[in-house]
């Protein structure tokens, strides 16, 4: 708004006739001189003072406006007006307090000043000040006002406002009502924002626009296609703002062919060249797994900017192409885009996931430099890189120094720990959120009930479902999600199908979820059935249902089956596999002993065979017994640098054992020490009573000892009368064969499983954790167990779950 308006031809005085001197010409007039006894001083001063701000010069326009000899209000509000364009609010509040006159322009300015640095409240307050002072607000003012509620708290502030916007007669401005429409829809009032679209006598594409996004945001997807239809049929044309509402109803409702059938629309409509709308698309896109589609789009792009970029790049990191991501950064950096706004949350979440310390700590450099290290999902993306790379010092400094007004950073430093297997760290600082009064939100749920899982227990799971639904976050698609899968991986599948079904919504998450809910209780047939459904309800298969589906034919032992989901992944929805579709597979076909086909799976991968695929060939060699396969694997893990892991010296050393070739097993145990690598101990779990009892193989250190020991001696009379014969070929140690036989007894879950059966009611379930995989003779022996005691008794290890009754296992063969 110009303050200083101006006449562009001479002005005679004579001319106004009662005047001054009729000899005195001006070429400028100031407006409001007549108001302000017409001082052409103060009129040039104000000029001055203007230039001096366009100019950016905010010291000296203050240093002439403290030296004018007179001011009129708008010298004030031009000074006001440069504070508040510099985003000084608290000088620009001590000139206003100042002022002795203000005009509405004055106190439109300073709302305007509040409403932009979204301190609605502190808006709000002047606004009543306003009114208390006499002043009438006009449509601008109250469209300023309302511009700064974006707060779901501030609804009744919205209510006031629109109720004064009754009283003075704006409630039919079309400015005025899409204003308030606006913040309705902002506050997530979306009942009085319909009520107000329904009564409004006069509506604009402005007016779709505002109720299409509140719509899209709140999830009320069908409604905002409904609406953008019923917008088309009343000849309203649709701008880019509406194509941005509508492409993300249609990522929420997971539907590619809408999106395609929206991009038509663009094209028809001339869109196309607009930017904003193209990231949209080229954003739906990246959403739904469609790289070459995006990739296509981007390049045809008339004008692209740093969005455009950012979308690409983050759209390349989740389909598993990180070198094309990298290259696009190095291509980006080139450009003259803001280097603030540039991907540096999706450049260290590669490198959180590749554990590459020094990318991360390059990019925490260049974030520092272009000071995006302030944004908060940059500071949340280097606590998350950090903490993934074991830096938990340099994590916690992180976190130390950012903003604690929301649950954000706390769940990125809570989501690390859970990420690294440190959970009941997790569950620390998750009791210190709270203790410290941060509302925890349905992202901070998924986390910590993520620990609750992997911990399988079951009691803290079900106090954290009570929490979520005293907190609202029961109706968000994710926590319930995270519900499913906690339940699941304790143990209790009906109370996971139960969640599922309770869901209001469901999406790919939720369907993934039970998928891989039934496949680690061993259940193929309905982890099928299940992915069926998920396609027969709408929804399409992504990259992440088909690992689910693909895992579960792992588990299951259905590769034929696997090999059919595989197949179609590529051929009928045009997904490109990743890295870890290749690994579910080549575990599959490694599993059942079909190792050629392995082979020939990985030679045709776009990638060299990783850590994980090699590890899940030697897994599998140790359970067929091919020796010769197996050595080929452990040399090809043994020469990689990165390898921290002791599982594949472990699983040779074993391999080396069972075929009786002790001076091999002596090799590997050497070259295991020289690398400093430490074996994992194996220890299993089980709650009781709300608490957890740990214990490793041999344990002779919980206080119930001497009961354990008798009940185990006691099973072992009763097995042997079941006809169970020890498999000595499990206790892969030198020794006599009759302490091979004894150290069996005193695995860490057979030891979980006596404590458990003199601390329960009989006929009561049990359910015991185990951090590594169950031997074979531990396997056939609950089974046995399981039909003297008349339990059901769960045993969830590395692999699956194992549910023992009646002297049968759900498992179709133990692999």
């Amino acid at each position: 708004m110009n303050l200083i308006k101006s006449c562009t031809r001479k002005t005679h005085l004579h001319n106004l006739g009662t005047l001054t001197s009729p000899k005195r010409h001006f070429q400028h007039v100031d407006a409001s001189m007549i108001k302000t006894g017409f001082d052409p001083n103060t009129c040039r001063f104000n000029f001055q003072v203007q230039t001096h701000l366009q100019r950016g010069d905010l010291g000296a326009a203050r240093k002439l406006f403290d030296e004018m000899p007179h001011k009129n209000v708008i010298s004030t509000n031009t000074m006001i007006m440069g504070y508040l364009k510099s985003g000084n609010l608290s000088t620009a509040r001590s000139l206003f307090d100042s002022m002795v006159q203000r005009s509405v322009v004055t106190w439109t300015m300073l709302i305007g000043g509040y409403a932009q640095h979204n301190r609605f409240l502190e808006a709000f307050n002047l606004f009543a000040d306003m009114c208390r002072h006499g002043m009438v607000p006009d449509h601008i003012t109250l469209a300023t006002l309302l511009s700064g509620f974006t707060e779901f708290e501030s609804v009744n502030e919205v209510a006031q406002v629109h109720g004064h916007v009754v009283k003075v007669g704006y409630d039919s401005t079309l400015m005025v009502c899409n204003s308030l429409l606006d913040s309705y829809c902002k506050t997530r009032s979306l009942g009085l924002a319909c009520h107000l679209f329904k009564h409004m006598a006069e509506k604009d594409n402005v007016t779709f626009n505002a109720l299409l996004t509140g719509y899209s945001k709140e999830g009320f997807n069908h409604d905002a296609i409904n609406l953008f239809f019923k917008m088309q049929d009343l000849g309203f044309r649709p701008s880019e703002f509406t194509f941005a509402a509508v492409l993300t109803a249609g990522i929420q409702m997971d539907d590619i062919e809408f999106g395609q059938q929206v991009h038509s629309f663009v094209v028809k409509c001339n869109f196309v060249w607009n930017v904003f709308v193209a990231n949209a698309l080229l954003d739906f896109y990246s959403k739904h797994d469609r790289i070459v589609e995006a990739r296509k789009l981007f390049y045809e792009m008339p004008e692209v900017d740093g969005i455009s970029y950012n979308v690409l790049i983050t759209c390349c990191a989740w389909n598993g192409r990180v070198e094309e991501s990298l290259e696009l950064f190095r291509e980006l950096q080139f450009t003259r885009f803001d280097r603030r706004q540039f991907p540096f949350a999706t450049l260290l979440s590669i490198a959180a996931n590749s554990l590459n310390l020094e990318m991360g700590r390059q990019i925490h450099s260049q974030a520092i430099v272009t000071d995006a290290i302030s944004e908060v999902l940059v500071g949340n993306s280097l606590v998350d890189m950090y903490a993934k790379c074991d830096k938990f010092g340099e994590a916690n400094r992180i976190f130390a120094d950012l903003a604690h007004q929301s649950s954000v950073p706390w769940t990125a430093l809570i989501s690390g720990y859970v990420q690294k297997g440190l959970h009941e760290d997790g569950l620390k600082l998750f009791v210190e959120m709270h203790r410290a009064k941060i509302g925890a939100d349905s992202a901070t749920y998924a986390s910590i009930l993520r620990a609750c899982a992997n911990l399988a227990s079951l009691t803290l799971g079900k106090q954290l479902h009570s929490r979520i639904i005293r907190s609202g976050c029961l109706s968000n698609v994710f926590s319930g999600s995270a519900l499913v899968d906690m339940y699941a991986k304790c143990g209790s599948i009906k109370e996971a199908l139960q969640m599922f079904q309770e869901m209001p919504v469901r999406n790919s998450v939720s369907w993934n979820a039970l998928i891989s809910a039934y496949a680690q209780n061993g259940d193929g047939g309905h982890a099928l059935r299940s992915f069926e459904q998920m396609i027969h309800s709408g929804l399409q298969p992504n990259s992440v249902s088909f690992l689910s589906i693909l895992c579960a034919c792992s588990h299951c032992g259905l590769v034929e089956e696997g090999l059919q989901y595989f197949n179609s992944m590529t051929q009928v929805y045009k997904l490109e596999p990743r890295r870890e579709h290749y690994a579910s597979m080549v575990d599959m076909l490694c599993r059942s002993g079909r190792f050629d086909e392995a082979e020939k799976l990985m030679a045709r991968m776009p990638f060299e065979p990783d850590e994980i695929m090699w590890s899940s060939i030697l897994n599998s060699c140790r359970i067929h017994k091919n020796q010769e396969l197996a050595i080929k694997a452990a040399d090809q893990l043994f020469n990689m640098k990165g390898l921290r892991d002791a599982a594949p010296y472990v699983s040779m050393s074993n391999i080396y054992a069972a075929a009786g070739e002790w001076d091999s097993v002596g090799k590997v145990k050497k070259a295991l020490r020289e690398r400093g690598i430490r074996k994992v101990p194996a220890y299993s779990w089980v709650e009781i009573k709300q608490k957890t009892h740990v214990f490793s193989a041999n344990d002779t250190s919980h206080p119930q000892t001497k009961e354990i020991t008798r009940k185990l001696d006691e099973l072992e009379k009763q097995m042997e009368e079941q006809g169970y014969k020890p498999d000595s070929t499990c206790a892969l140690h030198n020794v006599d064969e009759e302490v091979k036989v004894e150290s069996l007894k005193y695995h860490s879950e057979r030891i979980a499983i006596a404590f458990a059966l003199i601390s329960t009611p009989k006929g009561s379930p049990i359910l015991v954790m185990k951090n590594l995989r169950a031997c074979n003779d531990c396997h056939a022996a609950i089974k046995v167990i399981s039909k003297i005691v008349n339990r059901e008794i769960t045993v969830r290890d590395s692999s699956r779950f194992h549910h023992f009754t009646d002297g049968s296992c759900s498992c179709k063969d133990y692999w």
